[in-house]
């Protein structure tokens, strides 16, 4: 099928298998073929085609025990086994567009003037011969042990094709493998890369990857050439590629797989491609034509274009769109794996058009994808993944795997509000928590202003503080200097400074410990030269860590930010990230960005107290009592900081104009504070707030008559029903309370001056009586 794809404005023309090979959007009357669970056709992912140049195949899958898709975060829907015996192509044979001289790259086969292109024949540019024609057929017996039954697949390296072992067959129970042989055995790049495959993928032993079987061989019945076939295992399960092309949504049209699922298979294909290069390979070709999702787990199935990290001899093969764009110059990498992986990943999570030609060495701007603005920890992701220059990619498939799990997490919490906390590996817990003054009850007769919560969020903070009290990166074991790290403690920062430049080594750790001991010392013109001189390649984001700390410290909010955002750009899984970005994007005056950010924190994990406390500020400061406190009520009551966060949600209930608060604010404020178990000290502090809120409410909303004259008559909808801490809200009985606390308070006072002072307030509330 060559026709125009009939999207609007889409260039592309619909490929064989029924997409649109540049926008991916099915052909209104064609059908998507069902994936044979070994290797989907050669492309360029969804939609698209491989060259010559960067063309790959999938070979193979196995079954095995249950799965762990989604880290057991997330349900990812088993696809059912496929019965082998129905996934025989039933007329195989290579679609013209995918028809490529072996040697020159060029097209080959194809039709002119309405006449079908040659199966077989010669290259006009090379006289390289080719064949796309299968070599095997049903009923042939391969090494005397392999029973054909049909053609599986095509693809850039070799035909697929299904087989019986008679070997296990003839035992009573059928054991069904794939072969794949060479589509052009005249081909040497092709031959040669058969050859690598069948040295060392025999190797390769991991529960992700397609498993060998055997090795066999066979004469070409044209040519009476010997060709070799790889056996592998057969799993019947569905391509990542057909898996997305197959979703659609209600109104038909395809639909990209939930992102949660998308990160799911991220998370499960990571650590096989880990396995590879910790064993010197590289997979090169990774899409989602290559990954088969069979009942609970994913498997690696095209081996084809996998190389060892050292050869520098052997054709390169990759995919356009997914290929990373050094591979022409610079050759494979880790790197450029895992750029495959990011792009995969992207063409599956949302719809992608264009991916192999307008945005084939970039991302869409998050103002084309929802996807991409809604969800900001994903998009950095992505962008780390697929970063031009591959030193700022991530470092290993490991490291990957584990901020895309942090990614995960981040998206189903911000789903179903559930926290999913889990410990780093990058960073200590929060040192202390910051901004919970709102939570405290020193300073009792501080100003209603300032005890309310009502001062600016950029005033509530102070950069040393939050500096003093953001998590630390976690040092490295490995690190030569780790033994004498860890003999280094003490209060005194001075003495800590001493012992550092002293170190018998100098390494990252003791640099970036010294560094931190010249901030607590207040040194921060030394904590700058330090940082200026630290040993770290400028990738790494340690630095940028300490740059922000500085910058803090030194109340430079916009510096901080700045280093922060660096941070969160190459740890989007990691919480503490995001929370160092939320304090700086607060004390800079940027309250849409901080809110962002410490809501995204707490939802993950409530662990970081500091999180709730900073979202129920920005949420104060636009009035939106409510919901600060709903935020303050999920600190767990496990939490150190869980009577300080009722405390403060007592005091977010009065907080606002007197004219701004209901009834019912003051009523839901008694009761909490009258549930919490407090010392008498702090419980008549807090009395004491709560009676002056509820007076100049009532001066407001209820105003009591003047001395002398006539009451004022409320309508019915103007009676005021409700109590505070026991008190009628009226003038007089809120008084008779107000005073009450302020003596209760100064028979706990040891200060005679102090105690002096709170005996006149409360003769100064004290309503006038009649003795």
């Amino acid at each position: 099928m060559t026709d125009a794809c009939q999207r609007p404005g889409c260039t592309g023309t619909y490929a064989p298998d029924g997409y649109c090979d540049e926008c991916g959007h099915k052909a209104p009357t064609a059908t998507s073929p069902v994936s044979v669970g070994i290797a989907g056709p050669t492309g360029a992912g969804l939609g698209g085609t491989s060259t010559g140049t960067g063309t790959g195949t999938g070979t193979r899958s196995r079954t095995g025990g249950r799965g762990r898709l989604g880290a057991n975060l997330v349900a990812v829907p088993p696809v059912p086994l496929r019965d082998p015996t129905t996934a025989v192509m039933a007329d195989p044979q290579v679609p013209e567009s995918q028809r490529f001289c072996g040697k020159c790259g060029r097209p080959v086969g194809r039709g002119r003037d309405g006449k079908p292109g040659r199966v077989e024949g010669f290259c006009p540019e090379d006289g390289a011969p080719f064949s796309f024609r299968p070599r095997l057929g049903l009923g042939d017996l391969v090494d005397d042990r392999y029973e054909i039954l049909g053609a599986l697949a095509h693809g850039g390296l070799g035909w697929i094709y299904l087989a019986r072992d008679r070997n296990i067959s003839d035992t009573g129970a059928d054991r069904w493998v794939v072969l794949k042989g060479l589509i052009n055995t005249g081909d040497p790049d092709a031959m040669a890369s058969a050859m690598a495959e069948r040295r060392f993928l025999v190797e390769v032993d991991h529960p992700n990857i397609v498993k060998i079987h055997d090795f066999a061989q066979h004469p070409d019945p044209k040519t009476g050439e010997v060709v070799g076939y790889i056996v592998m295992e057969y799993v019947g399960g569905r391509s990542l590629k057909d898996l997305a092309l197959s979703r659609t949504g209600p109104d038909g049209k395809r639909a990209p797989l939930p992102l949660a699922q998308v990160l799911a298979y991220g998370i499960e294909v990571l650590p096989a491609l880990g396995y590879l290069h910790d064993r010197g390979f590289l997979f090169c070709d990774f899409k989602p034509d290559n990954v088969i999702h069979a009942e609970e787990q994913l498997k690696l199935i095209d081996l084809g274009a996998v190389r060892r990290m050292d050869d520098m001899v052997s054709a390169l093969w990759g995919t356009p769109g997914y290929q990373a764009p050094e591979l022409a110059t610079r050759g494979a990498s880790v790197a450029s794996d895992l750029y495959t992986v990011g792009r995969a990943l992207a063409v599956l999570s949302f719809d992608f058009a264009g991916f192999s030609t307008r945005y084939a060495d970039r991302l869409p701007d998050p103002r084309e994808v929802d996807l991409l603005a809604r969800e900001e920890s994903y998009h950095r992701f992505l962008l780390r993944a697929t970063h031009p220059d591959p030193a700022l990619r991530f470092g290993s498939a490991g490291e990957m795997q584990e901020q895309a799990l942090g990614v995960l997490r981040e998206v189903l919490s911000s789903a179903d509000r559930r926290a999913r906390s889990a410990p780093s590996n990058q960073f200590t817990p929060e040192r202390r928590t910051f901004g919970t003054g709102g939570g405290e009850t020193s300073g009792v007769l501080a100003s209603a202003k300032d005890r309310l919560g009502l001062r600016s969020p950029g005033e509530r903070l102070d950069g040393p503080t939050v500096a003093a009290a953001l998590p630390l990166p976690l040092a490295d074991p490995n690190d030569p200097a780790a033994g004498f790290l860890a003999t280094i403690a003490g209060p005194d920062p001075a003495a800590v400074v001493a012992l550092l430049r002293g170190a018998p080594v100098r390494t990252p750790e003791v640099a970036l410990r010294l560094i931190r001991a010249l901030l607590e010392a207040g040194d921060i013109a030394g904590a700058t030269a330090e940082l200026d001189a630290l040993p770290l390649p400028p990738a790494d984001w340690r630095r940028d860590w300490s740059a922000g700390l500085i910058a803090l410290a030194a109340g430079q909010p916009d510096r901080a930010r700045t280093a922060f955002d660096v941070v969160y750009g190459a740890l989007p899984g990691e919480p503490a990230a995001q929370l160092g970005l939320a304090a700086a994007c607060e004390l800079a005056g940027d309250g849409v960005g901080a809110s962002l950010r410490y809501l995204r924190v707490w939802r993950v994990d409530h662990t970081f107290v500091s999180a709730a406390f900073g979202m129920a500020r920005m949420l104060l400061a636009t009035g939106a009592r409510g919901a600060a406190v709903d935020i303050l009520d999920e600190v767990p009551d496990s939490s150190s900081q869980h009577i300080a966060a009722q405390i403060a949600a007592v005091r977010a209930r009065l907080s606002g104009e007197p004219g701004t608060l209901a009834e019912a604010d003051l009523v839901d404020a008694s009761v909490r504070l009258e549930r919490l178990r407090l010392d008498e000290q702090r419980r008549a502090g807090l009395a004491i707030e709560m009676f002056r809120g509820a007076l100049a409410w009532l001066g407001v909303n209820a105003p009591a008559a003047l001395p002398g004259a006539i009451p004022r008559q409320r309508t019915t909808s103007q009676m005021v029903t409700g109590k505070v801490l026991g008190q009628e809200l009226r003038e007089r009985e809120v008084r008779f309370g107000l005073e009450r606390a302020y003596r209760l308070l100064a028979t706990l006072e040891p200060d005679p001056q102090a105690r002096y002072a709170l005996v006149d307030e409360a003769n100064a509330v004290r309503p006038r009586t009649v003795v």
